[in-house]
């Protein structure tokens, strides 16, 4: 038997790989009948480097996620999502999507998009998809194709 997901969440950065993961989770949470928490995490640590670093910087990036925020949640409704919540968190994102948000969400499927790194990106700077498939105690989806391109390709099949 299948797993049924109740707590699906998806966290998006504005690429690519994080748009294309985004329709997936949709169209997996409204397949199970689930809650979508779709989540935006802001690395405090790029504001280190910033020598004038001030409060308007912050505010500033936070208002322009909350816009994109409230896009995404009601994209997600519109799609026929039953409920969707959203969240904008600031730290590490590796820790915030594999492990500090899904516990306190009660999160069981965890939908993310493949990296576009190359290997020695992957070195240097790590990797936020690979360190979540590694250390998330809950099941994780990567997505590597669109949507759209899944259907066509299960509709060539048969």
């Amino acid at each position: 038997m299948l797993k049924q997901y109740h707590h699906i969440q998806i966290a998006v950065d504005g690429s690519k790989e994080a748009e294309m993961a985004f329709r997936k989770a949709v169209a997996v949470a409204k397949h199970n009948d689930s809650t979508l928490d779709i989540i935006h995490v802001i690395d405090t640590r790029a504001f280190q480097n910033v020598s004038s670093f001030d409060s308007a910087m912050v505010e500033q990036v936070s208002e322009e996620a909350k816009t994109k925020m409230e896009k995404y949640h009601q994209e997600a409704l519109d799609a026929g999502v039953k409920e969707a919540h959203f969240q904008i968190e600031f730290g590490s994102p590796k820790e915030i999507i594999a492990h500090s948000y899904p516990k306190k969400h009660d999160i069981d499927l965890i939908v993310v998009g493949a990296t576009g790194l190359n290997a020695v990106e992957r070195l240097l700077i790590g990797s936020v998809t690979e360190y979540v498939t590694r250390a998330a105690e809950c099941d994780v989806l990567v997505i590597r194709k669109p949507l759209d391109e899944l259907t066509e390709t299960t509709a060539n099949k048969a």
